[in-house]
């Protein structure tokens, strides 16, 4: 049975069982600030299992994308050494949110495996384990699926702690937790290794196939184990080891979908296929994270999330360095991933080209440096040792782009440790920047039990409210009082909270009584999924929990955000025409000064395409389309055209923005009623801000107009100083610009002219011998590099025998020329004397014996650097 076969009955069996079928959520979880990665099926039902966050269903099945390659959940190091870790893999999963509990998920997974209808695997091929005390579990195993009291193995607290368990779930040290059951497939005897729980559990015989987490208790922060009100199940069942027992293979590398990916490998580095070469299977494996990554949003950067896709990137290329190909190759792999995984993973073949173009552009950078960095390594480990010196492997960091486990995967190879210590002292700095990579902390969220807050900002500037809750700091407190900062929650809002790019709004929220009450709201943040909390102080007045109160949003400041906001959407579907559709959104940030737009796009947007850009939105602005919003189910928004937007977190029901015919997308923002209300779209300013993502930014409506009244200003002030008439100023300026530069050409050569007059003079005031030779040691003021070239010619034509060493600064930086004769360049090579001068300056030259310049951007160490020479030349000469 194929591997996108066994997906889809999995997803089919438990459709049949009342489950809705849910896409796999992206694999960057921008809403859960713990997590590095998506790493489980469980993750994107994380609220719901917590209660911050309702489904229309209390049953569902996914195909859950995952990576493991950073922060906590890291197998990085593993990958093609091992039978079955990977960077990425799919994980199947079922899940009842306080439905069905133990007895049906025990079932469901029974008749999965075994019926004849699904997978059939042999029963007695199977075997379970349950945590120690589990006795329900148990006798449902035994006593109603009929497996023998014997196969069933019961799991204590092994790790050390009462419920540290293999057979125990917690989603923290609080929170969700509760008893495991576990099914194993037997290989069997001709592999080595023994059952769950014995000593040799860590053989390849037995292999889990199937974990199914029975959330039953909520763990308080005494350790007391409270019963849950809705036990819940968190089922997983990992679709790369189920498809090798199908297979009949022992290795997740042997299942059919890595068979194609292996041969791809093998095609681009050259090699003959061979199962027997795990850099082909460390290719194989990396093309998929990658791929799936780049396709979820994220690029290759030197910190985060990009900084663990570049480690992975570059291990593939140096894994394929090691096969041969130093070429580029690894980008090649993509449509042969998109022709495996593409029809269950539509992403790959969308964004295909744009995957391609990353990595190519990966590959061409560590090209540059991978080679000068190996021979390096080589060189080091040929010395024999037993460990790498931390100098080296930060030279190796720092200077060619080696992670630190790369070079780690190298040195295992050879058996050769790397000095950790010592690198940490070497790189601290960076060291920051790596651990920051998994640094991913849980939000510190107020604690908050009520009723959601219903949002009707969309249609109302003001409505009135009931105090739900209120809180000083993050202290909840039953009353604020003047001068008192604190957060409101309330039963209905107008005010929107941040979220997808667009900024809070800021408003007040009054209230009758003896002294009105009057708060002014700064920003409004989601306390929780669907709970608004309002951020400010009390200017006036008291406020207690069950006021009634008038919530009141800046209307002006709201009406500039949902223009910007617009904007943006226009915005992007401009650069997409004009660009190309690779063009993704990769952040954003409205509001009511400005737009910034975040996209993927490889180089700098040229001034036409920008200026075509900025035609493109103000004609739809011009156009005065409507601006309409409907709701639709996710999957039938993504088929009508509809782009989601980076970083956002969508239910099952979406509602969808649609500007005429030119952009559709998924936003729950605030917007203009028609593209008309934008009044004017202009651009301020481009730039990168990554490694393959530019930045935007623009102004629109009276921002836009200010900008615009501002350099009309500016320009109206040149033309009257340049004594121009309007239309004439560009050339008048270029004329002037000519001008400028002859005088300073001819005053720059009447400064050389005045200097080469004064060599005698500077021969006869600054020349001294040290032993014996005529030395020439002297910073020349008000010349340029060119001059000083001249002058040391004409030094060395007065010099029969000796050296010079001349400086200049010009324009912050200093220049060095250094002059030998040669009947000297014995003892003192021009390289070495301009080099004894220049790493003093923050600089670095060379040339030949008799003749070296260079250049530093340190003047303000020149006259120490001068100085020291006549006691290095002592020694020299």
């Amino acid at each position: 049975m194929k591997t996108s076969e066994i997906r889809q009955k999995f997803l089919d069996f438990f459709a049949s069982k009342g489950h809705q079928v849910v896409a796999s959520s992206s694999l960057v979880p921008w809403e859960d600030p713990t997590l590095l990665f998506t790493n489980a099926g469980m993750n994107q039902f994380k609220d719901v299992f917590l209660g911050f966050d309702k489904r229309p269903y209390t049953r569902a099945t996914t195909s859950q994308k995952c990576v493991r390659a950073g922060g906590k959940h890291n197998d990085l190091e593993n990958v093609g050494y091992t039978a079955r870790h990977h960077t990425f893999f799919e994980m199947l999963g079922n899940f009842s949110f306080g439905d069905y509990f133990k007895r049906d998920a025990i079932h469901f997974a029974w008749e999965f495996l075994t019926g004849e209808q699904w997978l059939a695997l042999p029963k007695e091929k199977l075997m379970v384990t349950v945590y120690a005390t589990d006795d329900e579990a148990f006798d449902i195993w035994n006593k109603e699926i009929g497996v023998p009291a014997e196969k069933i193995v019961r799991i204590g607290d092994n790790k050390g702690a009462p419920y540290a368990s293999d057979n125990f779930w917690q989603m923290g040290d609080t929170g969700p937790c509760g008893p495991c059951t576990e099914i194993f497939y037997d290989h069997g005897e001709h592999i080595w290794g023994g059952p769950p729980g014995s000593p040799e559990e860590d053989g390849d015989r037995f292999i889990e196939i199937w974990n199914n987490v029975f959330m039953q208790f909520n763990r308080d922060e005494s350790g007391a184990m409270n019963p849950l009100p809705k036990p819940s199940v968190d089922t997983g069942m990992g679709l790369e080891r189920i498809s090798a027992v199908l297979q009949h293979v022992h290795a997740n590398y042997e299942i059919d979908l890595f068979q194609n990916l292996l041969k791809a490998a093998a095609r681009e580095t050259g090699v003959p296929f061979s199962m027997d070469v795990p850099s082909l299977k460390v290719i194989a494996d990396h093309i998929r994270a990658c791929s799936f990554l780049i396709a979820d949003g994220v690029l290759p950067s030197n910190d985060g999330r990009g900084y663990v896709l570049r480690r992975i990137i570059r291990r593939a290329i140096r894994h394929g360095y090691k096969l041969g190909q130093k070429g580029l190759f690894f980008h090649k792999l993509v449509a042969d991933l998109a022709e495996e995984m593409g029809q269950a993973y539509p992403e790959l073949r969308q964004k295909q080209a744009e995957i391609e173009d990353t990595l190519r552009q990966e590959e061409l950078r560590f090209a540059e440096t991978l080679d000068k960095g190996m021979a390096l390594l080589e060189t080091a480990l040929a010395a024999n040792s037993k460990v790498l010196d931390g100098e080296t492997a930060f030279k190796l960091y720092d200077t060619f782009g080696f992670p630190l486990d790369l070079t780690a995967d190298i040195c295992r190879e050879r058996e050769v440790e790397v000095d950790q210590d010592g690198f940490d002292k070497a790189m601290e700095a960076q060291r920051e920047r790596a651990r920051a990579a998994s640094s991913f902390k849980m939000a510190g969220n107020v604690d908050y039990s009520g009723a959601d807050t219903v949002f009707n900002g969309y249609e109302s500037s003001s409505v009135d409210a009931k105090v739900l809750a209120l809180y000083k700091g993050n202290e909840a407190v039953q009353q604020l009082e003047a001068g008192d900062e604190g957060i409101v929650v309330l039963d209905n809002t107008a005010f929107y909270a941040e979220g997808g790019g667009q900024v809070g709004d800021v408003g007040e929220i009054s209230a009758q009584g003896g002294v009105a009450a009057l708060f002014d709201v700064a920003d409004t943040q989601k306390v929780q999924a669907a709970v608004f909390g309002h951020k400010g102080r009390l200017a006036r007045g008291s406020l207690k929990v069950g006021d009634s109160v008038t919530a009141t949003i800046d209307l002006h400041k709201r009406a500039a955000t949902a223009r910007n906001h617009s904007a943006t959407h226009l915005l992007h579907a401009a650069l997409r025409h004009v660009l190309g559709e690779h063009v993704a959104q990769k952040g954003s940030l409205v509001n009511p000064e400005r737009a910034r737009f975040d996209f993927a796009h490889n180089e700098p947007v040229s001034a036409e395409q920008l200026a075509e850009v900025e035609r493109i939105v103000n004609r739809v602005v011009i156009h005065n389309v409507e601006v309409s919003v409907g709701h639709m189910s996710y999957d039938d928004a993504i088929k009508a055209g509809a782009i989601a937007l980076f970083g956002e977190k969508y239910g099952d029901t979406v509602r969808v923005l649609k500007m005429g015919d030119f952009s559709t997308e998924l936003c729950g923002g605030t917007h203009v009623q028609r593209t008309g209300d934008i009044g004017l779209f202009k651009i301020i300013a481009e730039t990168g801000v990554a490694a393959g993502v530019r930045r935007i930014e623009a102004v629109t409506g009276e921002g836009a107009l200010a900008l615009v009244q501002a350099q009309d200003g500016e320009l109206k002030a040149a033309a009257a100083i340049a004594q121009a008439q309007p239309g004439e100023l560009l050339s008048k300026l270029e004329k002037l610009q000519a001008e400028l530069k002859a005088a300073q050409k001819q005053a720059q050569q009447l400064k050389g002219q005045l200097a080469l007059g004064q060599l005698d003079q500077l021969l006869s005031s600054q020349q001294q011998a040290i032993k014996g030779v005529s030395c020439l040691i002297s910073k020349i003021d008000d010349i340029d590099a060119a001059t000083l070239r001249d002058m040391s010619d004409k030094l060395m034509d007065k010099l029969e025998s000796g050296l010079a060493l001349l400086a200049c600064v010009a324009d912050g930086k200093v220049s060095l020329i250094a002059r030998v004769s040669k009947d000297l360049t014995g003892k003192v090579k021009a390289g070495e004397l301009v080099n004894q001068v220049a790493l003093q300056v923050g600089g670095k030259g060379g040339g030949r014996p008799d003749m070296a310049q260079a250049g530093g951007t340190q003047p303000e160490n020149l006259a120490a650097a001068l100085a020291s020479l006549p006691a290095w030349l002592e020694g020299k000469l």
